[in-house]
């Protein structure tokens, strides 16, 4: 029985940890007690060394060392600013009244506003809670169905898992051993796609089920031009001047860089020319607004000029964070204290920063910050006592060994993600498993990042699974429970139930299924700056037959002639000539 046991330590081990994690425990104390239990046995057994254990506080030093993980406190800081400071307010009722025209109009401003907020914020907590309380109550208003509302809402809300400055992409780059800039670009086009598709579901939903999403009534617009008209003609005339001028900078930006280096550069990534031509496209605008409001000539509707005012800081923030890093001007933990910043000085700009609103925003991401931190901790006890009873050999066995070769692997893999996220969040997928996938998919020729990314979409809907999804949990705080007289309309509004809002999930988690599988046919989805691999036994070092250099190893009187005189007269040279520099 007991060498059973010290043969099979590995597997048990593993099994050990969901036992642990299944009694209710803290995951963090789970990782670190079955580590801890599990290394003792294996000492007592003679299967590890006794001095295995010495080697943690060297690595719980190099996790506080780890300046990666500082990029999570500032992004975090970030996006509770921006939070409380009203944009997402502002933002939702300004594209609300946009789209409020046509059908499923508030949905869509909740998918765009949802995609805006990702890319400032990265929290999806901050998201999900700020669209349910201002969205949801309009949606109910005007007749939505509650299913689509809330699962609008919630799978908007976790757009910021996958786009860029994503906590989760900073936590897998970090496991996978990758750049945090290589994995923002990766996830840069899939966070926007998985975008365009959710809103195609919602035009799917206007066309086949019109009832579903009603269109804004008259009434409800607040935004009106003198004139009574809707006063969106000066607005698409300057969307598509933009627009032109962004791409007519994107055909060039090459040019523009090679200008810049002073040498020929003939491309440069996607996500790259997107940021800076998005940029470029803002400005303009930005400037076109200004001048209308400063000189009054009228060239922008109220309308017009609303959305450019309120579009231009989150636009502006998502350049001043992800332009830097995808430039290479910052890095990661730089862009995210930018972020930070820039959003403190919005917050003041807007006279919406508090000690209070501060106070409240730092005490959150304390809490967060040392929450990711005893996860790490007990992740790496777990993982070091693991790697000692050869644990990670074993999972490499154990799907290496998998028929269809790289297709099979990423098969089983997603399907063992997705039905441990019914019942682990994110961080814990990413510190419990990831680190045990990475080699094996290494070692089957797979490109990392692209793994990363593809393992953060199918992470994204451990937010959205019934019954555990944390996105869920955020809306069914913040949406009504019980009937309630609607303050606008003054009829009564029944309450969301907590099955509608799980039922309205399910159609958004299999958009993201079918994410996934877009990213395992065309990889090329996924971009960034790819390192050719150099095999280290195809390199050859070859020496000159005479280096005129004694061997020290030979015997006396058995070297050339005047050899050690010629190598000292070179040496002393090569002396004499670093003094005169």
């Amino acid at each position: 029985m007991m060498q059973f046991i010290a043969q099979n330590l590995a597997p048990i081990m593993f099994v050990g940890l969901f036992v642990f994690l299944l009694l209710g425990f803290p995951v963090a104390f789970s990782l670190g007690a079955c580590g801890l239990f599990f290394g003792f046995i294996g000492i007592e057994m003679g299967v590890l060394p006794t001095s295995l254990l010495q080697a943690l506080p060297l690595r719980i030093f190099g996790i506080m060392q780890n300046e990666t993980l500082l990029a999570i406190p500032f992004f975090t800081l970030m996006g509770l600013i921006l939070e409380r400071s009203g944009m997402a307010e502002d933002l939702l009722d300004t594209i609300g009244q946009l789209f409020g025209p046509v059908r499923g109009g508030l949905a869509f401003a909740v998918i765009f506003v949802g995609a805006l907020l990702a890319a400032t914020t990265g929290v999806v907590a901050a998201s999900v809670i700020s669209m349910g309380l201002i969205s949801l109550p309009i949606m109910l208003r005007y007749g939505y169905d509650r299913r689509l509302a809330s699962g609008v809402i919630a799978a908007s809300g976790t757009l910021a898992q996958i786009i860029p400055p994503s906590l989760v992409l900073i936590v897998l780059a970090d496991q996978l051993g990758r750049s945090v800039g290589d994995m923002y670009k990766g996830a840069f086009v899939p966070g926007f796609v998985l975008t365009g598709m959710y809103a195609l579901y919602v035009v799917i939903l206007a066309v086949f089920k019109p009832k579903w999403v009603p269109a804004l009534p008259l009434e409800a617009r607040t935004i009106r031009e003198d004139s009574g008209k809707a006063g969106l003609p000066s607005l698409l005339v300057l969307t598509i001047i933009s627009t032109a001028l962004a791409v007519a900078l994107g055909k060039n930006w090459a040019q523009v860089v090679s200008w810049w280096r002073g040498e020929v550069v003939t491309s440069v990534p996607t996500d790259e020319t997107i940021v800076v031509s998005m940029c470029a496209g803002v400005l303009f605008a930005f400037l076109v607004a200004m001048v209308n409001k400063v000189t009054r000539l009228g060239l922008l509707s109220r309308m017009a000029e609303r959305v450019t005012f309120v579009l231009i800081p989150p636009l502006l923030l998502i350049f001043l964070v992800l332009g830097t890093i995808f430039l290479g001007i910052a890095t990661p933990t730089e862009g995210g204290a930018m972020g930070a910043l820039g959003a403190a000085i919005m917050a003041i700009v807007r006279g919406r920063l508090s000690m209070s609103l501060l106070k409240q925003a730092l005490n959150t991401t304390t809490k967060l910050s040392c929450f990711v931190v005893f996860i790490l901790i007990g992740a790496t006890i777990f993982s070091l006592s693991f790697q000692g009873v050869d644990g990670p050999r074993w999972v490499e066995h154990l799907l290496t060994g998998l028929p269809g070769g790289q297709l099979g692997f990423l098969i089983v893999v997603n399907i063992l993600i997705f039905v441990l996220a019914f019942f682990l969040d994110f961080f814990e997928l990413s510190f419990i498993v990831v680190p045990l996938l990475a080699p094996v998919a290494e070692k089957l020729g797979i490109d990392l990042v692209w793994f990363g990314v593809l393992l953060a979409v199918n992470m994204q809907t451990s937010f959205m699974h019934p019954p555990f999804g944390f996105a869920l949990f955020y809306l069914r705080s913040v949406a009504p429970d019980k009937a309630y007289i609607d303050r606008v309309t003054r009829k009564e509004i029944l309450p969301v139930t907590t099955g509608q809002i799980y039922w309205g999930a399910v159609p958004f988690v299999v958009i993201q299924i079918i994410m996934v599988g877009l990213i395992i046919a065309f990889p090329g989805i996924v971009s960034h700056d790819k390192i050719e691999k150099i095999d280290l036994d195809k390199v050859k070092i070859e020496m000159p037959a005479d280096m005129g250099m004694p061997d020290p190893f030979a015997a006396p009187g058995s070297q050339p002639p005047g050899a050690a005189d010629k190598a000292a007269a070179e040496e002393q040279q090569k002396i004499d000539d670093l003094f005169k520099k």
